[in-house]
């Protein structure tokens, strides 16, 4: 009886080993390196801590400067604002440019793109016609101009450009208009050729292009923004 006891315990003791499967090395190892991980990160926390990120300071462009610095005293002044908060700024530049020969050639609107970008420093979205108009060959849905909206630094350093460098260098230049304003504050500009601008190579343009350039301002009244404008370098006509 007794060898017959220990034969099922043997038996018995052999189906546990075989419900219990080995742990492989794999798994083994796996797990005391996920430990080393744990003291080694517990070292850390106590010994070294991680360093802190310097945040580099924002530099203001020449056109920025003089907002701050020339154009909210006079305005304050002017127009008796009580609060900062009320003197108009600028907020936006949309330029903006429409081909229809894009119809029939892709590449001219390619290109009109690419000098935009170089123009304004960010590529610009291509845009598309919103209804179809038979007569002008036009259907909902092609692309036929480019658009691209400036704000901050890049709005500023277009400003600079565009007041100092570009408008400059137009042939017989007497002014812009000092009426193209919406009743709202906002200014709209137009540029027959894209060629005034230095970014732009004239051995390498097959074709001139004009474009809008619109003012987007804070004012709410258009005397608001024309005096912003000016103090800012725009060149209006008198």
């Amino acid at each position: 009886m007794s060898e017959v006891k220990e034969n099922k315990k043997h038996s018995e003791g052999s189906v546990e080993n075989i419900a219990k499967p080995k742990k492989s090395e794999a798994q083994v190892k796996s797990k005391s390196k996920s430990k080393d991980k744990d003291i080694v990160k517990d070292e850390g926390d106590v010994k070294k801590e991680k360093p802190k990120k310097e945040l580099k300071p924002k530099i203001p462009s020449e056109m920025e400067k003089k907002y701050f610095s020339e154009c909210v005293p006079a305005l304050k002044t002017k127009f008796n604002y009580k609060n900062i908060m009320q003197v108009p700024r600028l907020q936006k530049i949309i330029v903006n440019t429409s081909i229809k020969e894009a119809l029939q050639d892709v590449k001219i609107l390619q290109a009109a793109a690419e000098e935009i970008a170089a123009i304004t420093g960010l590529r610009p979205v291509i845009t598309k016609a919103k209804k179809s108009i038979a007569n002008f060959k036009l259907r909902e849905g092609q692309s036929i101009g480019a658009r691209v909206t400036l704000r901050g630094k890049y709005m500023y350093e277009f400003v600079n450009r565009l007041f100092n460098v570009a408008m400059p260098r137009v042939r017989d230049f007497k002014g812009v208009s000092p009426k193209s304003f919406d009743g709202r504050g906002n200014y709209t500009l137009g540029i027959t050729e894209q060629t005034i601008f230095p970014e732009i190579n004239f051995d390498k343009v097959s074709r001139t292009n004009g474009m809008n350039i619109t003012f987007v301002t804070s004012a709410k009244t258009d005397d608001e923004s024309r005096e912003l404008l000016a103090l800012m370098g725009m060149p209006f006509r008198r």
